[in-house]
């Protein structure tokens, strides 16, 4: 499968992005999907997943009742909806497909990573 993430851009603290990833191939709903992010000279961490009928999904704390991932099988999609985004959330996010039966918050257990896009949160 190929990922290509969009929605990112440059928003003031306090405010909203909604990144989206769509996904090539038809298979797109036997794949879990992730959500990474690198901030600059840190490592890529875990953001969220969410299962693949949907029904299930994980947040690391820090985004926690900030954040929400969905997605749109229909449309071979998934979403991240920020907000009240902070100058900490600034980072190049990552969408990525797992079909592993792992640990979904590791980013070893993803099979394709789409490109990143660049989210910057203003003070």
């Amino acid at each position: 499968v190929q990922l290509q993430a969009s929605g990112g851009g440059l928003v003031q603290a306090g405010g909203s992005l909604r990144l989206s990833c769509a996904a090539s191939g038809r298979t797109f709903s036997s794949y879990v999907m992730g959500w990474f992010r690198q901030a600059p000279g840190k490592e890529r961490e875990f953001v969220a997943f969410i299962s693949w009928s949907g029904a299930s999904t994980r947040y690391t704390d820090s985004v926690k009742g900030r954040f929400t991932i969905s997605r749109d099988n229909a449309k071979n999609a998934v979403y991240l909806q920020m907000n009240s985004l902070k100058p900490e959330d600034t980072a190049v996010y990552y969408c990525a497909a797992t079909v592993g039966n792992y640990d979904f918050t590791a980013l070893r257990n993803y099979d394709y990573w789409g490109q990143g896009t660049l989210v910057t949160v203003s003070s």
